[in-house]
């Protein structure tokens, strides 16, 4: 049974110890994260063309741009959308579908619609995520803090108005439904001091790790030893201390544990998405179980 340790974790970056596992696992983990776990994406913009004027000023805009409408439509794609996954559906799955043409599938049961009205100015107006308005509940608004996404930017004369269609699907599908970047997993080490007095090259340089952090010759805290492994760079190759140090502090790996780490893209939090990984895999392992069974 693999057993799972947090080191650090925030809204949008996680990194764990893996125990009693092996890299094979790790591995599947880091390729089930990227590929598995379902996220909303906008797959689809409805954009308004032609010319309006302004009721009050007399001034007229046209539906142009510097930016052709797929660029922006890609754009669109990238911009992390709240992801509720007990609350939508995948758009092939949508009961509402029943009885419509493909292109006409999507209700509030698997899809958010988001709107977008912006002109443009002498100076030039900045068009970003946060001009991006959602048709239903608060909590599928953009987050604030990817507001300052930029979509485009519109001049005098000039108009952009769209609604945009996001809908569920995963990372095997395309790129827009990963949910994560930098995956990435490596051996838990341990350091052990070979050489006491070369080690005093390193000590000497009063940087944050210390003799006192290893206990008898050993070093094995997983925050201490990413910082040690930073700081040797100070006595590595390429410097002028590599001799005086002479490898005074070995690292060796860990059979079985591993480090393993990643961000999410803002549209779901990184513990949801580890556990959307490991419950993706699960079932996976699980269906693979139970062919081996009925084979043989």
């Amino acid at each position: 049974m693999v057993k799972i340790e947090i080191i650090e974790e925030r809204d949008n970056h996680v990194t764990v110890l893996l125990k009693d596992t092996d890299r094979a696992l790790a591995n599947a983990l880091r390729r089930t994260l990227m590929s598995n776990v379902p996220k909303m994406a906008i797959h689809r913009v409805r954009f308004e063309l032609g010319t309006i004027t302004d009721s009050q000023t007399g001034e007229t805009y046209e539906s142009v741009g510097a930016i052709p409408d797929e660029v922006i439509a890609h754009r669109l794609a990238m911009v992390p959308i709240p992801t509720f996954h007990d609350e939508f559906c995948f758009l092939e799955d949508d009961p509402g579908n029943e009885g419509l043409p493909r292109e006409e599938w999507g209700t509030p049961a698997s899809q958010i619609i988001y709107h977008c009205s912006a002109r443009g100015t002498e100076e030039g107006h900045l068009v970003t995520a946060g001009d991006l308005n959602v048709l239903g509940e608060e909590k599928l608004q953009i987050p604030e803090m990817y507001h300052t996404i930029p979509i485009t930017k519109l001049f005098a004369g000039q108009y952009l108005e769209f609604y945009a269609y996001a809908v569920m699907g995963v990372g095997t599908d395309h790129a827009k439904w990963n949910p994560v970047s930098g995956v990435s997993f490596s051996s838990r080490k341990v350091a052990t001091i070979a050489k006491p007095k070369k080690a005093k090259a390193l000590w000497d340089l009063d940087l944050t790790i210390t003799s006192k952090d290893f206990k008898g010759g050993k070093l094995e805290d997983v925050q201490k030893i990413e910082t040690l492994l930073r700081e040797m760079h100070h006595v590595g190759d390429g410097t002028a201390r590599i001799e005086d140090f002479a490898d005074a502090i070995s690292l060796d790996d860990v059979d079985g544990e591993y480090l393993f780490s990643f961000d999410t893209d803002g549209s779901m939090t990184a513990r949801t998405a580890f556990e959307m990984a490991c419950k993706s895999l699960s079932a996976r392992f699980s269906d693979i179980s139970e062919q081996f069974a009925e084979d043989f």
